[in-house]
């Protein structure tokens, strides 16, 4: 499983439970940062 995948799904989990709620914001936005740049990167070698 893909580390965004996975800092993605535990934060929404969190945030689901009402534990952690800042942290789980924080896992959610860093996932979701993780992914950007991975899709980024990944556009940049296609395209050399």
């Amino acid at each position: 499983m893909p580390l965004w995948l996975l800092l993605i799904i535990i934060g929404v989990v969190l945030a689901l439970l009402g534990v952690f709620v800042g942290a789980a914001k924080f896992l959610i936005w860093v996932g979701i940062a993780i992914l950007v740049i991975g899709i980024v990167v990944s556009l940049v070698r296609r395209a050399t």
